[in-house]
């Protein structure tokens, strides 16, 4: 049978306890979630600032699909522009202080769009070990088109330099993730711009996690580490996680933003995002700019977790951010956990390889600065039963 390899692949992930399931919410994404009949205290999404279910947020959008209809109708380059993405790509640079900025359906098709568009032939693309699946798929592509690829141990600096040193390409692209996704660690950002300094580089930033919590207004890591738009950094920032909405962009120099639009084929040949997208985001702006209060309790919140799992059996990552990683080790230890939280309300999920290293499967806890207090408190006292 045509099908009989993919079953048992699927056999083979299912004895390794790697089998993903999808989970059917019946609410709007909140701090509480009703999924499978029952209501849960959400510790499994990414929206850090509490925005996805803004009324604020969700009226923009209802009007704009009311005022521009519901679909886009094509490519940004063929009929698919409309006023208010390019409204928000002005907004989007302006907030950061980059000269332009372009905007995408996903952060996938963003970082899918740079690092092969940079990176041709006879290029070479230096990319941390840790870095998310999407940049990893990003360096496939450039490798594929003839650039040379090489990784550097998560986060060293020693180790990257030695590559970059050793390299003659003409072209050198460093990227890295901001905030790591299972980690939740920052990267050095300054030490990565000296670097890309040093040796003439492009650096390529995927600020996922980072915009909207990090840095002065929200305006994220490199703002964080107080690094200001020079013309050999590219910045990409994802919008369906503290923005609360979805899409991406891709802030830039002028020059690095037209090459993009002009040759970087997940720009060129895909439909444009509907524009009510856009009238929505564009409401999320502004209140990321003015969201001092939202951010100043999530990072309480974080706080408050951080010290009242301090000593507890199953360490957190040195996490100063909204991703909480607490490390239990084996896939059904993992599992069983998450399990016993769920049982008592609580949806913290199970992440496990490939996802991150074998044997160090894991909780990925989100925190939300919709979350109160009594939330936090309720996850620690549930985790120290358990442990």
């Amino acid at each position: 049978m045509i099908e009989d390899r993919l079953q048992a692949e699927l056999a083979d992930i299912a004895s390794l306890g790697l089998t993903r399931r999808r989970r059917v919410l019946e609410s709007p994404c909140g701090r509480i979630a009703a999924v499978d009949g029952r209501e849960m205290l959400n510790f499994a999404s990414n929206d850090y600032l509490g925005l996805a279910g803004n009324a604020e947020i969700a009226r923009a959008m209802a009007d704009g699909a009311l005022h521009w209809g519901a679909g886009s109708g094509a490519s940004h380059l063929v009929s698919g522009h409309l006023a208010p993405h390019d409204r928000l790509e002005d907004e989007i640079a302006a907030f950061l202080g980059f000269p332009r900025a372009l905007t995408f359906s996903t952060g996938y098709l963003a970082n899918l769009a740079i690092v092969p568009t940079l990176a041709g032939r006879g290029a070479a693309v230096f990319a941390d070990k840790l870095n998310h699946a999407s940049l990893i798929d990003a360096v496939q592509l450039a490798k594929a088109q003839g650039a040379d690829s090489q990784r550097y141990p998560h986060n060293d600096m020693a180790a990257l330099e030695r590559q970059l040193a050793a390299s003659s390409a003409p072209t050198k692209v460093i990227v890295s993730d901001a905030v790591f996704s299972m980690d939740g660690d920052l990267a050095p950002l300054p030490l990565l711009f000296q670097l890309a300094e040093r040796y003439d580089a492009w650096l390529v930033i995927d600020d996922a996690h980072g915009f909207g919590v990090l840095g002065p207004h929200g305006k994220g890591s490199l703002a964080h580490f107080n690094l200001p738009f020079h013309p050999r950094l590219l910045l990409m920032g994802t919008l369906g996680k503290a923005a609360g909405v979805g899409g991406a962009f891709v802030a830039g120099s002028d020059i690095a933003i037209e090459y993009l639009l002009q040759r970087a084929r997940s720009y060129i040949f895909t439909t444009a995002a509907p524009a009510p997208i856009a009238c929505a985001l564009s409401k999320s702006l502004n209140i990321i700019k003015a969201g001092d209060a939202l951010r100043a309790n999530l990072f309480a919140r974080i706080g408050q977790l951080r010290d009242g799992l301090a000593g507890l059996r199953w360490p957190l990552l040195p996490s100063l951010s909204a991703i909480q990683p607490l490390i239990v080790g084996e896939n059904e230890a993992a599992l069983a956990l998450s399990k016993a939280l769920w049982e008592r309300g609580l949806w913290a999920p199970a992440i496990r390889p490939p996802t991150v290293p074998k044997g160090t499967a894991r909780l990925r806890i989100s925190v939300s600065a919709a979350h109160t207090a009594a939330d936090i408190e309720h996850l620690i006292n549930a985790l120290k039963e358990l442990a």
